[in-house]
């Protein structure tokens, strides 16, 4: 089987079923993509100021089109995630008016991480999170003609930011349009369940995916499969707050609210910082949804991203038995 490289000099910040596939590949092919930084213009010196100012035409910069020979609608692309290279540094960050919590967040915050081997450094009270990378945004081409905005996922899948989409997983999307027109990008070198802020570590990234064709088997909407285990972070327990009442999304805010609150004063990091830990590693979890009026969302805070002493006594059992 042949392996193909697209570089990121050209870059889509669309889907459009009338755009020119880059590369043409048979099924069992493999192609590297070159993915740069996931919006297309940010920099490793951009500053809160650059931030507020970022061009959302170029978001997301992906890289394709891929036709896959033999691919027709009815089937479905089978796209295996072999490997993921980050390039060294990442950035997360929030936005004016985007975001689980754009209300209490209304002003931009650029924060830069430093990334060596399987670590992510935060840069702040010694705290490193794992590398556990992964496309933000994978998708194949729909077949309505025109171009569409990539910042929204659909039946195309596209900008999905599901994390289990890392090394090892094996996704299947449905195929609209002749040779499916793969295209991704928008790499992240972590992400929590609900990436709150809007971002999660946003890294230029090396990525390698092998494609194949399922005859006739396209599913409603993007499948996958994901290996165990979960997280590298299921390691040292969680700091879980949790949020009730009748709206879901409601709950949400709140059960963040909660955590922000809490790393604020016990990890000793700004309201910012504390949103971003929540977007990077923090995962909002649907606990319960049968107990109308009222449900429950929780939000988990890995123990283990945290090095220095946790501020409750010298004891686990000091930890858990107060706040």
């Amino acid at each position: 089987m042949a392996e193909f490289h697209l570089d990121g000099s050209v870059t889509q910040p669309f889907w459009d079923n009338s755009v020119k596939p880059r590369v043409a590949v048979n099924p069992g092919d493999t192609v590297v993509f070159e993915c740069p930084e996931p919006c297309g213009q940010v920099t490793p010196e951009w500053t809160d100021q650059d931030l507020a100012a970022i061009n959302f035409d170029l978001i997301h910069a992906l890289v394709g089109s891929v036709y896959v020979k033999g691919a027709q609608p009815g089937d479905a692309l089978q796209v295996d995630v072999l490997d993921l290279k980050h390039k060294g540094w990442g950035w997360s960050g929030h936005l004016q008016d985007f975001g689980l919590l754009a209300e209490d967040f209304n002003f931009a915050y650029m924060h830069h991480w430093k990334l060596e081997g399987n670590q992510c450094h935060f840069g702040v009270n010694d705290i490193v999170v794992p590398f556990a990378p992964f496309c933000g945004t994978m998708g194949v081409t729909p077949a309505e003609s025109g171009r569409h905005d990539t910042i929204a996922p659909a039946f195309n899948a596209g900008n999905v930011d599901i994390r289990d989409l890392g090394i090892g997983s094996t996704a299947w999307f449905p195929v609209f349009v002749e040779g499916a027109m793969f295209a991704c990008g928008d790499c992240h070198s972590s992400q929590g369940q609900g990436e709150l802020c809007g971002t999660g570590i946003e890294s230029p990234m090396d990525v390698t995916l092998r494609f194949n064709v399922v005859k006739g088997r396209a599913p409603k909407e993007l499948q996958f499969f994901k290996p165990g285990p979960l997280s590298r972070n299921d390691s040292k327990g969680f700091h879980v707050t949790t949020a009730h009442g009748p709206d879901l999304l409601e709950n949400s805010k709140t059960a963040a609210r909660y955590m922000i609150d809490w790393l604020v004063e016990k990890q000793g990091v700004t309201r910012s910082q504390a949103y971003v830990l929540c977007s990077t590693v923090g995962d909002l979890v649907l606990s319960e949804v049968v107990d109308a009026p009222n449900y429950i969302v929780s939000l988990y805070m890995p123990l283990s991203v945290f090095n220095h002493n946790i501020p409750f006594g010298d004891t686990t059992l000091r930890y858990r038995s107060g706040l």
